[in-house]
């Protein structure tokens, strides 16, 4: 028979073995991030933290999906003509996916801190309290260039397209950067509804933010709409997401997660 919380200390030791493995991982990462020589490659180091948090939380698990959202990136700016600001938009949106990745491991370690594995930190988050509320839009007919001059200007990652009275879809950087820039588009005369994504899948603002991301997953989105009582009034991105992961654990902009290189 054991010792009386033989098994708590057990679990406890577990918990603090994991907390080291992912602070060895956040210190490896430093140099990716710090622009330092790395001792492996990116697409290694997204391979070994999937998989560590996998193991910890579960293959399913919320944090393992918020560290896949931050591996995706986003690929705004690859539609500025202007090479200079093309490529400091490229630097830009490569520098807050690293970001996003150190933010989703400081969520691991801070969840497991505070007793939260195998439990969601957004259990009880909403759309509405993490949704942009700025609804951005651009013409159908407006040249690509145009939607990409938009989505650097406004800092945004998507756009809804509207005729002139109704929204018909949405054009986000991923779109202009796989369909546009993969296809040679030329995008002072390609229209923004040549590369649209339709229809517009929408949430309503009371519904579960863990509802949003299931939704965001099955259709293989990363920005969605969202509605009250059917009318759009504003969108929820990938980078909203990994904003409440990040609060919902315990973190913020000036404590854990800050950039210290």
């Amino acid at each position: 028979m054991g010792r009386p919380g033989h098994k708590k200390q057990n679990k406890a030791s577990i918990v603090t073995h994991d907390v080291e493995r992912f602070r060895e991982l956040l210190a490896r990462f430093q140099p990716l991030l710090s622009r330092r020589k790395p001792t492996t490659s990116l697409e290694e180091f997204d391979a070994e933290a999937e998989t560590l948090i996998g193991e910890v939380f579960g293959e399913t698990s919320d944090l393992r999906e918020a560290y896949e959202y931050a591996t995706m990136g986003e690929a705004a700016a690859l539609l500025n003509m202007q090479e200079e600001a093309q490529e400091g938009g490229a630097q830009d949106t490569h520098r807050e996916s690293l970001q996003q990745r150190k933010q989703a491991l400081e969520s691991c370690v801070v969840t497991l801190q505070t007793g939260g594995a195998g439990r969601s930190p957004l259990a009880n988050a909403c759309v509405a309290d993490y949704m942009s509320h700025d609804v951005r839009s651009v013409h159908k007919d407006a040249p690509l260039k145009e939607a990409g001059r938009l989505l650097q200007k406004w800092k945004v990652g998507s756009l809804l397209v509207d005729d002139g009275s109704r929204y018909l879809g949405i054009i986000t950087d991923t779109d202009l950067s796989r369909k546009a820039v993969a296809k040679g588009m030329d995008p002072n005369t390609a229209a923004v509804k040549s590369c649209m994504s339709k229809p517009v899948i929408s949430i309503e603002d009371d519904q579960p933010l863990s509802l949003a991301i299931t939704l965001m997953k099955r259709k293989a989105i990363r920005h969605i709409a969202v509605t009250e009582d059917g009318t759009i009034i504003g969108v929820l991105s990938v980078s909203d997401i990994l904003r409440a992961y990040a609060e919902l654990a315990g973190l913020n902009a000036e404590g854990q997660g800050e950039d210290d290189d």
